[in-house]
């Protein structure tokens, strides 16, 4: 006779990893000795301290929060399908967390001592379990781990993004053209050298050897101290002896002996030895050169590109960065701050250039950057969204000024098209006269969205205050912005419909927790990750840190972060808003980057089971965010 609830447990277990990795009759089997223990809302599994118990534990409905329960922190929140109670498997210890049931909850237990043979039959679920006690022993919102996202659980970031086993090993190209003087050569004549040839080092020489080396740093602490005139020899000042080595050297071994000698340039001769012939130089810069994918190295590079073009082999190298810290599990945060401040200085870079070709502004201008750029979300490569804001001016003098922007913005957007940013398809771009007016003009705009908000002014309003001054005056950017926040005082209820707007975002998931797809068109029975995960955060925290009248915080996680500051009762749900943010982010950014695309619509049979639950897990915070709104802004609902 079958066992009806065996049957269940088996049928619920294998949908989630790593029991889908069971034959089915093992997983029958399994199902046997499963015991279902069922939790109020508010009710501990296990305390901190407490012995371990003979069981881990499966959520089959509800939600179990896991806390130190020192400082009430939050570790994890497990649901349907997740896994916790690891620590008695893998580490044989008493709890380091508490679990608590967030909601009333329906557990499955399964006994460790029945589990762990399939531990040695299963290879993939031994790796499993040890990833996933990984992951809920870090606690994503502490100090220690701020920002980072825990869809995989190593823990080894990296700051280059490349493959550091093999490049690490590749031979250095040394400069061979080195800049040389004599020992008797005057001080004076060696700047004068550094400064024609702009280079931040001489080497001192007799003949083909080396004898010393000066530096920008020899100068300062030698010659601008007082110590020696310029008209001093070399040698007085130069660094002796020199530290030399083989021109065979691989980029790690320039790394350890710069930081071993604590030396910022190598001599490398013909044998390694100081009396043997110099075949070149190698400096930081050289090295870092040489790991390519370093922020700094892209950072000077795009710096001293002189034609737009040059910028786009530079963007494909920050994508390779991009690649390179999410498959090391960099923190999100610092990911997002590098990438978006590279992507800032390639905007920059193309304005600076076409300034050169269109000429000098006639007034003060600011180049506004919207939507996720402004927001520095911008991670890969999308479409345009931008604006410029000048001076005021005369009303006789306003069509020449207006022109002037005008072609300065459509250079400046077919610039940044060439460097991989496609045109905006509903033109919100500077080129659009609409976008591309004065300080004044801008305040009426403004003010007629705030006062008088309609559907299409809560949409414009939307993309609008999200804007990041990138290039330009910074003054127009703050007197905007004061009037912002000052009209909004005015006229509370554009707080409400802001919310209304942000309360039209699509579910994320139907009644069965299934996730919604595209009915129609080009995407049809994809996932649209942007609008129905990614905007109901950023809408929310837009208009909850609008409601605040915080100024100059754009990023939607940053926003979260700091409404858990200002909202200390909120503290928790709002780090969960923000952690959400993250995850979903860094999973667009991973699905565009793989499908070379935007990473917004999403295939959902191409996702592992894994995928779905970290997903669907953020859906929650979601749900409950809109939730808040609705309680907070009560008459956003009516205006639906």
């Amino acid at each position: 006779m079958s066992n009806r609830i065996s049957e269940r447990v088996a049928d619920f277990l294998g949908r989630f990893p790593p029991f889908n990795e069971f034959t089915s009759r093992d997983l029958e089997a399994l199902a046997l000795e499963v015991d279902i223990v069922y939790k109020e809302k508010s009710s501990f599994i296990f305390k901190q301290g407490e012995k371990v118990h003979s069981s881990f534990y499966v959520v089959h409905k509800g939600a179990v929060e896991l806390r130190h329960s020192n400082d009430g922190s939050i570790i994890d929140i497990c649901d349907e399908g997740d896994i916790f109670g690891l620590r008695p498997l893998v580490a044989g210890e008493d709890y380091k967390l508490q679990a608590q049931a967030r909601e009333e909850s329906i557990l499955y237990a399964i006994p460790i001592a029945v589990f762990r043979p399939y531990i040695q039959s299963y290879e993939e679920v031994g790796n499993f379990l040890l990833e996933s006690f990984a992951s809920n022993t870090r606690n994503p919102y502490s100090k220690e781990h701020s920002g980072k996202l825990q869809l995989t659980v190593t823990d080894n970031p990296v700051t280059s993004g490349i493959n550091t086993s093999y490049t690490a090993v590749i031979p250095l190209e040394p400069k061979k053209k080195i800049i040389r003087c004599e020992p008797q050569t005057q001080i004076r004549e060696v700047a004068e050298l550094m400064t024609h040839h702009s280079v931040g080092s001489v080497l001192v020489m007799n003949g083909d050897i080396a004898v010393g080396i000066i530096t920008d740093k020899d100068l300062r602490n030698q010659v601008a101290t007082g110590k020696f005139p310029i008209d001093a020899a070399a040698e007085n000042i130069m660094s002796s002896p020199l530290i030399t080595y083989p021109s065979t050297l691989t980029i790690s071994q320039a790394q350890l002996a710069m930081m071993k000698n604590d030396i910022s340039h190598l001599i490398l001769t013909e044998d390694g030895t100081p009396d043997s012939p110099v075949k070149g130089m190698l400096s930081k810069y050289d090295v870092l050169l040489a790991l390519g994918n370093n922020p700094e190295v892209l950072m000077r590079a795009i710096k001293r590109t002189r034609k737009i073009k040059r910028i786009v082999p530079i963007r494909k190298r920050v994508v390779q960065l991009l690649q390179g810290y999410l498959q090391n599990n960099f923190p999100m945060s610092l990911t997002t701050r590098l990438i978006s401040e590279l992507n800032d200085a390639c905007i920059k870079q193309v304005i600076a250039l076409s300034l050169k070709k269109e000429g000098p502004p006639p007034v003060p201008f600011s180049w506004l950057s919207l939507g996720s750029q402004g927001r520095g979300e911008q991670l890969l490569h999308t479409d345009q969204d931008n604006a410029i804001l000048f001076a005021d001016v005369p009303k006789k003098e306003l069509p020449a000024v207006s022109n002037y922007f005008k072609n300065l913005a459509e250079r400046i957007n077919r610039g940044l098209r060439t460097i991989g940013y496609e045109y905006c398809p509903a033109d919100m771009m500077a080129s659009n006269p609409a976008w591309c007016q004065s300080l004044g003009a801008w305040k009426t705009r403004v003010t007629e969205w705030i006062s008088n908000p309609g559907k299409e002014e809560v949409l414009l309003s939307s993309i609008f205050f999200d804007y990041n001054h990138t290039y330009g005056d910074p003054t127009l950017v703050r007197e905007l912005s004061d009037h912002i926040f000052k009209t909004a005082e005015s006229y509370p209820m554009f707080y409400t419909h802001l919310a209304a707007g942000a309360l039209q975002n699509p579910s994320p998931t139907g009644f069965f927790r299934q996730f919604l797809v595209e009915q129609d068109g080009k995407h049809k029975d994809f996932f649209d990750l942007k609008h129905r995960a990614l905007m109901p955060l950023t809408d929310a925290a837009r208009v909850l840190i609008l409601s605040h009248h915080i100024k100059s915080i754009n990023g939607t996680a940053a926003r979260f972060e700091k409404l858990a500051e200002l909202e200390p009762n909120n503290r928790e749900f709002f780090l969960s808003c923000s952690y959400a943010t993250k995850a979903l982010l860094k999973f667009r950014t991973k699905q565009g980057l793989l499908h070379g695309d935007s990473g917004r619509f999403i295939a959902l049979d191409n996702l592992s089971k894994e995928e779905k639950i970290k997903l669907k897990r953020t859906f929650k915070t979601i749900s409950e965010l809109q939730e808040l709104l609705t309680i907070r802004f009560k008459g956003a609902t009516l205006l639906l």
